[in-house]
């Protein structure tokens, strides 16, 4: 697909969505709408993201509009940032371009008792110890092996499978979306090869836009939101970023090799071969909700394991338990995933597949499937940003079910290719960039670094603004890095 500049419609519906009208191509089914403001529409119409925002609106069953969050840009089929709810009871698909290579993206937020002052004398000690035991980097493998009757109950069980071993308590369960476990998964669905991949990847945070960052609250914007997490100004936290690794990248290639061929089989007309997809209730369609579930739970359990791992780094350095340290799990989000969920559609309650690409579950106070301790505050959203600027903690408000089916942002979004970012980069230490703003980094290369630079994304701080002001989720704290651990 031609990646260069968007040229369609984009009618403004209010300050903060845009329409793309299912005029705009024969053969869409519902509109495309975008949340984004003024300023952030420039940068989204660089690259070719909004025509995707107008293919998804081809796939049968598609329901209310297809979606973008505003920290869309360009992907594989979806654009990151894409939301599509189909309804199986009117053809409704499942695409796994509509759920991304990284099965089960996510992140999660640790709070700890540290404050700024007492760790920033050891601020370089910690970083590089974190560094040195939690593996990063593409295919690295970790401390932690499975074997294949093990892997298999992990993928069935989720992060629950880990407290039989010691490396997870009912707590960090409790405060997991969907309690770290997609029900339905199959873990006979998932390939020999995908086993192979995930066997020693379980507890490594891979490479890319993955990191595992320390923060300090840098300030609070609802104090009674902050105080029910846990969260106070100037506090010591972890935000770790990561997703299936290899194991749900198979799943995916797999996948897309299987439904190849399922849109002529089925009679779906699609703009672009990248949507490929098959009927939800189709025999393609259930193994890949299958395997897809199970990448899921991997993805659940290699967060735990990087946080358990955290957790004893923090423990060696300050030389008190991880429990003394009261380093607690405030949320854990995922970003890349559908779900089989019930919504208000046109006044009528239906179940449908919601495929959130890039995009976080924004549940709002009183939802059922938002955790005890939060229901009265909305579901925590957590938001990463750039190594060089801030991240988010919001909650979920009674707009995203309006809206978005539940939905809101999920990061800063790039605004620059790896590519461009690294020819950018050329000749400057970000490194030291970065030092001298306060922030200890340590990567395997300096290419890493230099994709992941401040300038290869939007700034988090515009994104959070539109899903707030559009009333999508609420602005609980912002974070600031201090330490940032990468591939």
């Amino acid at each position: 697909m031609n990646k260069d500049i968007y040229r369609g419609p984009l009618e403004q519906v209010n300050a903060y969505c845009w329409r793309i009208p299912k005029s705009y191509k024969q053969g869409m089914r519902v509109d495309g709408l975008i949340f984004a403001s003024e300023r952030l529409l420039e940068k989204i119409k660089q690259d070719q993201a909004p025509d995707q925002v107008a293919n998804v609106a081809f796939l049968p069953g598609i329901q209310h509009a297809s979606l973008a969050m505003p920290d869309i840009h360009w992907g594989y089929g979806f654009c990151i940032g894409g939301v599509a709810a189909t309804d199986p009871e009117e053809g409704g698909v499942i695409t796994p371009g509509g759920i991304g290579f990284d099965i089960n993206c996510g992140v999660r937020l640790v709070r700890s008792n540290l404050f700024y002052r007492e760790v920033k004398p050891h601020l370089r000690t910690l970083v590089d110890e974190l560094f040195r035991n939690i593996p990063t980097g593409v295919g690295r493998s970790g401390r932690y092996k499975f074997d294949k009757k093990e892997l298999h109950n992990l993928l069935a069980e989720g992060s629950r499978y880990l407290i039989g071993r010691g490396l997870a308590t009912q707590g960090d369960i409790d405060h997991t979306e969907a309690q770290g476990r997609l029900d339905g998964a199959e873990p006979d669905n998932v390939s020999e090869r995908a086993l192979e991949r995930g066997a020693e990847q379980c507890g490594t945070l891979g490479s890319g836009n993955h990191f595992l960052e320390v923060e300090v609250v840098d300030h609070i914007f609802d104090e009674e939101a902050a105080r029910v997490m846990g969260l106070e100004k100037d506090m010591i936290c972890v935000l770790i970023h990561s997703g299936s690794r290899g194991l749900g990248y198979q799943v995916c290639d797999d996948a897309l090799a299987m439904l190849r061929k399922a849109p002529e089989k089925y009679g779906i007309e699609l703009p672009d071969r990248q949507l490929a997809c098959a009927p939800v209730d189709s025999p393609e369609g259930r193994h890949y909700i299958g395997a897809m579930r199970a990448a899921a739970n991997f993805a659940w359990c290699n967060r735990q394991l990087l946080m358990q791992q955290a957790r004893e780094v923090f423990a060696a350095v300050f030389g008190r338990s991880w429990q003394e340290l009261q380093m607690n799990l405030v949320y854990d989000v995922c970003h890349n995933i559908a779900k089989f969920e019930e919504h208000t559609v046109n006044g009528k309650r239906k179940k449908v597949w919601v495929h959130r690409k890039g995009a976080t579950r924004a549940f709002p106070p009183e939802h059922p499937e938002v955790p005890p301790m939060y229901r009265h505050i909305g579901q925590p959203v957590i938001i990463p940003g750039d190594m060089g600027r801030a991240s988010w903690v919001l909650v979920g408000q009674e707009g995203s079910m309006d809206k978005t089916f539940g939905t809101t942002c999920h990061g800063a979004g790039r605004a620059m290719s790896r590519t461009a970012s690294v020819k950018d980069a050329a000749g400057r230490r970000i490194d030291k960039e970065l030092e001298a703003l306060g922030i200890i980094a340590r990567a395997q290369s300096r290419k890493g670094l230099a994709e992941e630079q401040s300038k290869a994304y939007k700034n988090v701080d515009d994104v959070v603004e539109v899903v707030d002001r559009a009333g999508l989720s609420k602005r609980v704290a912002r974070l600031r890095p201090i330490g940032v651990i990468k591939g």
